[in-house]
C-alpha cells in the first residue's frame, strides 16, 4: 500500500515533533515529504537526517546557508528558504496531506496555497481560521479540500460528531484548562511574570501558545475556530474551565444528549486521528484512569481573563475584527515575553487596537493583509 505523504509546516514545534512521533510509530502508513521551520535549523537538520524527506524549508532566509551546511551529507534532500518557498512546497504533487503546525499569522498563506492545490489539511494553526475563516471555508469548498482539526478541543468536537450526520448541534461545550492563573485574583495578576505564565499546569506547548493559554486568548481563538469549523453561532459556544483536561470538549444535541471525547492530555491522539480518519490506529502511551481523576467544571471569569471576552466580541462583530485581534495579540504576546508590557496590559492594548484599526465588514485576502499590518503597527505604538 502506498504510504501517505505528509508535509509538516512547523516540524520543530510541539505539534510538529509529536507528529513525527506518530509517523515513526506508523512508518508503514506514513512518510514525511517535507519539513519546515522558522529558526531552529539544528533540530530541523536533525529531523531531516532521521526521516529523509524530499525537501526542507527554513522560512527565515538568514539561516539558509547554515542549513545547507548542516545538510551537506544529504544530497538527495532539497533545501529551500523563504516564505515563497513555503507557499510553493505545499503544492508538490506527491503530497497527500499538509499538517499546518506553524504558529501565528504566517501559517495563513501556505495553508491557502495547500488548499488550492487540493491537499488535505490537518489544521493545527489556529490563526488561519481566526484571521480568515470565511475565506478559508470558501476555498475549501471550492477546491473540495477536507480540513481536519488537530487542536485537542476541535478534534474532540469532530470525533463527537462522527456518525451524527445532519443532526443539528444545540451547543458546543469547549473546555479550557484555565491555565496557570485560574485561581488568582485580578490584583494578583498585576504582578505575574512571563516565568509564571510559562508554567502551564497541564500541557507542554511552545511559548506563544502557553502565554495565550495564560490569558485565555488561546480559548478565544478556539471559539472563533469552532464557529467556522462546525457552522454554529457564537451563542451556541460555551466555554467551560476544566482543570484536569480530561474532557477535551463536547457537543450537546437538540434532544439534550451530550457526547464528549475524553482522554489523557496527549496531543499525539488528535494528530494521529487527523492523519488516519476515519480509521483509529493503535497508539502507545498512558491510558485514561477515571478513578484517578475528579472531573470539575467552572465558568470562566471574563473580567479576569478579558482576552476571552474580546475574542467573543470580535466574533460577534465579524468582518476583519478577528484579524485585528490576532495581529494585536501576536504583538503583545511577544512584548510580554520580552518584558515590554505587563500581563494585564496585553488585553488593554488589544482592546484599544480594536477601537482604532480600520474595520471592514466584508474583507478579502488583500484586506486581511492590510489589516494585519495596520493592527500590528497600532499595537506596537500603544506598547511604547
Amino acid at each position: 500500500m502506498k504510504k501517505k505523504q505528509i508535509a509538516i509546516l512547523g516540524s520543530t514545534g510541539s505539534i510538529g515533533t509529536q507528529a513525527l512521533q506518530v509517523i515513526e510509530e506508523h512508518s508503514d502508513l506514513y512518510e514525511v515529504y517535507c519539513l519546515t521551520a522558522n529558526n531552529r535549523i539544528e533540530l530541523l537538520a536533525e529531523q531531516a537526517h532521521r526521516f529523509k524527506p524530499a525537501a526542507v524549508v527554513v522560512a527565515n532566509e538568514q539561516h539558509y546557508e547554515e542549513l545547507q551546511r548542516l545538510m551537506d551529507d544529504l544530497p538527495d534532500v532539497k533545501v529551500y528558504a523563504g516564505k515563497q518557498a513555503l507557499d510553493e512546497i505545499v503544492q508538490a504533487d506527491p503530497i497527500d496531506m499538509v499538517l499546518t503546525a506553524m504558529v501565528g499569522y504566517a501559517g495563513l498563506s501556505p495553508t491557502i496555497h495547500a488548499i488550492r492545490a487540493r491537499k488535505a489539511i490537518a489544521l493545527a494553526n489556529k490563526e488561519t481560521l481566526v484571521v480568515a475563516g470565511e475565506l478559508i471555508l470558501q476555498l475549501a469548498q471550492q477546491y473540495h479540500t477536507p480540513i481536519l482539526p488537530v487542536d485537542s478541543e476541535h478534534s474532540a468536537i469532530f470525533q463527537s460528531l462522527v456518525g451524527e450526520d445532519d443532526n443539528p448541534i444545540e451547543k458546543i461545550l469547549l473546555t479550557a484548562s484555565g491555565g496557570p492563573f485560574r485561581l488568582m485574583s485580578l490584583d494578583e495578576l498585576q504582578t505575574v511574570t512571563k516565568a509564571d505564565a510559562l508554567r502551564h499546569p497541564t500541557w507542554d506547548m511552545g511559548a506563544k501558545i502557553t502565554i495565550d493559554s495564560a490569558t485565555m486568548m488561546n480559548k478565544g481563538f478556539e471559539v472563533i475556530e469552532a464557529k467556522w469549523l462546525f457552522g454554529v453561532r457564537p451563542n451556541q459556544i460555551q466555554v467551560l474551565v476544566h482543570p484536569q483536561s480530561i474532557v477535551h470538549s463536547a457537543v450537546q444535541f437538540q434532544d439534550g444528549a451530550v457526547k464528549a471525547q475524553l482522554g489523557v492530555p496527549d496531543m499525539r491522539l488528535p494528530i494521529q486521528y487527523a492523519f488516519s480518519f476515519p480509521q483509529r490506529l493503535s497508539l502507545s502511551g498512558e491510558r485514561l484512569n477515571l478513578f484517578a481523576h475528579p472531573l470539575e467544571f467552572f465558568e470562566p471569569d471574563l473580567k479576569k481573563f478579558r482576552c476571552l471576552a474580546l475574542a467573543f466580541e470580535a466574533l460577534q462583530q465579524g468582518g476583519n475584527m478577528p484579524c485585528i485581534v490576532n495581529a494585536a495579540n501576536e504583538v503583545v504576546n511577544r512584548g510580554f515575553l520580552e518584558d515590554r508590557c505587563s500581563f494585564l496590559q496585553m488585553s488593554d492594548i488589544i482592546a484599544e487596537t480594536m477601537q482604532r484599526c480600520t474595520f471592514s465588514k466584508n474583507p478579502d485576502y488583500e484586506v486581511y493583509i492590510q489589516t494585519d499590518s495596520e493592527a500590528r503597527h497600532i499595537a506596537t505604538e500603544l506598547m511604547k
